[in-house]
């Protein structure tokens, strides 16, 4: 079983919902992140979403681009990320950490050599923005050899036989994109995002995250109602944008939004 699955478990079997905080590795220095990490899981994060700084992030709004931006002023690679994961396994080995990236990066380095080093850093999962099913088989293949999680996204206008063809590569969870949009655009809508869960999940038995417009502890209390994860990246990443050159002020104000977001999730019992 993959910690990811087995995260998921231990989570319903107490009626709770994960908690899954995303930042970009080395924003703003890359002798951050791993304490930031350890800071996020100490205020509550069940899994963390690593992003693999890129050149040219499409899908990601102007927050996560700047974040990209100062990470690869430091000349951030994909290698150095793992040896961040790496790093953090050094004291936490239970809590699963997925890279969130762009095909590019990982071509470059190409797919065996990512998947063997990402199997040593300790990576549980995997999801490539810009990697379409139909064309995730070689990636797909490897992941599995080496057990870690493929995880791919579904948005509000995913069709049913699009689900399907997802599910049958997917592991670990699916990503529900709420928004139409970039990450930290616009304002979310439970009522959509229930009505497409029920759909999804008339398709798969994965466990669902839903991420893109969660920014403070009502609307992740309110997915969290829904969803069997709540993803939240681009408002951890301007808090990190906000005190970049104060690390100790930086964790504070990033484990203030973790705890909130846990509190108001805990609130009271959810039925999904």
């Amino acid at each position: 079983m993959s910690l990811i699955q087995a995260c998921f478990e231990s989570l319903a079997a107490q009626n709770q919902t994960a908690l899954i905080p995303f930042i970009t590795a080395g924003d703003p220095q890359p002798d951050f992140t791993v304490s930031l990490m350890h800071q996020m899981v100490s205020a509550g994060a069940n899994i963390i979403e690593l992003g693999v700084p890129f050149s040219d992030p499409m899908a990601d709004g102007p927050v996560i681009q700047a974040a990209d931006e100062r990470a690869l002023a430091h000349h951030v690679s994909l290698q150095e990320v793992f040896d961040m994961v790496n790093e953090f396994r050094n004291q936490d080995k239970t809590t699963p950490v997925v890279l969130m990236g762009y095909l590019n990066p990982i071509e470059i380095m190409g797919y065996q050599h990512f998947a063997n080093n990402a199997a040593v850093a300790g990576i549980d999962g995997v999801l490539v923005v810009d990697m379409p099913p139909e064309e995730a088989e070689d990636i797909f293949r490897l992941m599995k050899q080496q057990q870690i999680d493929l995880i791919f996204l579904v948005s509000p206008t995913t069709s049913q036989e699009r689900i399907k063809l997802i599910n049958q590569k997917a592991s670990g969870y699916l990503y529900y994109v709420s928004l139409k949009g970039v990450t930290g655009a616009n304002t979310l809508d439970v009522t959509s995002v229930t009505n497409k869960l029920t759909e999804i999940r008339q398709i798969s038995d994965l466990p669902i995250g839903v991420g893109f417009g969660i920014k403070d502890g009502l609307t992740a209390q309110a997915v969290a109602a829904v969803a069997d994860a709540v993803v939240v990246g681009s408002a951890l990443v301007k808090r990190v944008e906000e005190s970049q050159t104060d690390q100790a002020l930086m964790n504070k104000n990033v484990s203030a939004l973790v705890k909130e977001m846990r509190k108001m999730m805990d609130v009271e019992l959810h039925v999904k």
